[in-house]
């Protein structure tokens, strides 16, 4: 790892039962020593990225707030999303979760809970299986190839615990079939006696970013119509991707006057 590398993988030692770390911890989970560990712990804090407070001990900082910030008003995924769920939550009285790829694994980004019958265990920020739930595999199918390949050498385990095939061919085969049926339902994986309905959402690239979810009872899928909640989920998954192509157009395209839609003039004039 290089310096940088492992500076960051300090952040890694954050956990929900671990919300402080102390520099003895940098020092024995990095294998680095305790001059190089104060050397990044005083550049992260620098940076607001880290706080210290006493005794060797630092807690995340305050810049880490202020970047959720930015996110939650720029991030195409979030703020299309945000549009779309809050549209259909509230038209269809449904719940709704908003999942994001994250580097091994799936994060929830945003979510929408009107039916207080159900359990609300997640939450924006909180990480999630990447093979349970319907939200975590119709993402798994959409990966590419390499990604999907290495998704299996390293989760061998996990991928047979939950099902989804006792090696690579077989993992490919039940990946492949929920890509080409376009949806996710899965069962009493995430909440017992809840199940999700998931669809996946992609970039203007068409790669693959997160999934958006029906979160329901089973009593309510029953008394309802799951191919027509399946066309409503996919319809959803279309309106976020669409958005987010089309911010990410406005954000690529040259500025325009509000009024003729033309190139602004940017160049400096003199009085």
């Amino acid at each position: 790892m290089s310096s940088f590398d492992k500076a960051l993988a300090i952040f890694d030692l954050f956990r929900e039962d671990c919300i402080s770390v102390h520099v003895e911890d940098v020092v024995e989970k990095l294998d680095i020593s305790r001059a190089t560990a104060y050397r990044y712990l005083a550049s992260l804090s620098e940076a607001g990225l880290l706080s210290p407070t006493s005794r060797g001990t630092y807690v995340l900082g305050p810049r880490i707030i202020e970047l959720d910030r930015m996110m939650r008003i720029h991030d195409p995924l979030l703020t299309a999303g945000r549009v779309v769920m809050e549209e259909t939550s509230h038209r269809l009285g449904m719940n709704m979760l908003l999942a994001s790829y994250y580097r091994d694994g799936i994060m929830c980004v945003d979510i929408a809970w009107p039916d207080a019958s159900i359990v609300q265990v997640y939450e924006r920020g909180r990480p999630m299986s990447l093979f349970r739930g319907a939200m975590a595999k119709i993402i798994l199918a959409y990966l590419s190839p390499y990604q999907l390949r290495n998704v299996a050498l390293h989760h061998t385990e996990e991928i047979r615990a939950a099902g989804l095939g006792a090696d690579w061919p077989a993992f490919r085969a039940e990946m492949a079939k929920i890509a080409r049926e376009g949806t996710c339902i899965t069962r009493g994986e995430l909440w017992v006696g809840a199940l999700g309905i998931s669809a996946p959402v992609f970039d203007p690239d068409r790669k693959i970013l997160g999934s958006i979810t029906f979160a329901m009872s089973e009593e309510r899928l029953s008394a309802s119509d799951a191919q027509q909640l399946r066309a409503e989920i996919v319809e959803v998954s279309q309106r976020i991707t669409a958005l987010i192509a089309e911010q990410v157009e406005q954000t690529d395209s040259p500025a325009t006057t509000p009024a003729t839609g033309r190139v602004a003039n940017t160049t400096p004039t003199s009085d």
